[in-house]
């Protein structure tokens, strides 16, 4: 039995070596794929894709099973596989457009949950830095949101979580950067709305002890002690050992303050949530 599995190991072996000297010429050899069988072709553009440098030349053999073979079951693994060779060549809006005819065709697969994730990771992995757009990292968050809520059991749903969360502290790296921008330029009121936004709406990112410190210095600057004060009192409750508690403490210091909860504004009522348990 071994000995007949081998042969038919080198046989296939030979085949697909065969196929891919037929095929690379270009011209009227190309013809000779419609008569190798979906198992074939298919076996080609993985090999294809193992050990060619161009990921490109792969999607060929994939597209022609579903062309030679619709309907197949190799037809189905070959779409997968175009929208996975066509990430993988970062032609990430193809990618999408296959992952969405895959999951239009085959909804109920086992491999939804990878198209779906697959669509998603289309936006994420090209998040490459805070200055860039931020509308890419939107659609990772609604991508990604889709896999977590869509499919909580399947193994991308933890992955799914983890970008998540790095792509929301992406969104809010990008409003303290321009807050920082408006800051250093004094204009201390839009500064403000960007840092509010940080404290109100990306609570659990990692950017929030910054932006109450910033806070404290827009506050003070436009003479707005109770703010400046309560803003502190927020920061020292929740991150005491924080380098930027012991900045903003110094700043109230300065002014013959300290941080304490005081008048009516937004953060007075974040700072009475933290202490009902409801803040973070």
């Amino acid at each position: 039995m071994a000995g007949g599995r081998s042969g038919r190991r080198l046989l296939s072996t030979a085949l697909l070596v065969a196929l891919l000297a037929g095929c690379a010429g270009g011209g009227p050899k190309e013809r000779a794929l419609d008569t190798y069988t979906a198992e074939e072709i298919y076996k080609q553009g993985e090999l294809e894709l193992e050990t060619g440098k161009k990921p490109e030349a792969a999607l060929r053999y994939f597209q022609e099973v579903e062309r030679l073979y619709p309907y197949t079951e190799y037809a189905k693994r070959a779409l997968i596989m175009q929208a996975f060779t066509l990430h993988k060549a970062k032609e990430y809006e193809e990618a999408r457009a296959a992952s969405q005819r895959f999951l239009d065709f085959y909804p109920g697969d086992e491999d939804a949950p990878y198209a779906l994730y697959l669509m998603a990771l289309s936006y994420y992995d090209q998040i490459d830095d805070v200055g860039r757009d931020q509308g890419l990292t939107f659609q990772a968050l609604v991508g990604m949101r889709d896999v977590i809520e869509t499919y909580p059991d399947s193994e991308y749903a933890r992955s799914a979580i983890l970008k998540f969360e790095l792509a929301f502290d992406q969104l809010a790296a990008k409003e303290m950067e321009i807050g920082r921008y408006y800051l250093k330029r004094r204009h201390y009121t839009a500064a403000i709305n960007r840092f509010r936004s940080v404290v109100q709406d990306f609570q659990t990112t990692s950017h929030t002890a910054e932006a109450l410190h910033r806070l404290v210095e827009c506050y003070l600057a436009l003479g707005l002690n109770d703010e400046a004060q309560t803003a502190a009192a927020i920061l020292g409750y929740n991150y005491q050992s924080s380098p930027f508690y012991d900045d903003g403490f110094r700043l109230l210091k300065g002014k013959g303050l300290s941080p304490e909860a005081k008048g009516d504004s937004w953060l007075r009522q974040v700072y009475r949530q933290m202490i009902r348990g409801e803040w973070l």
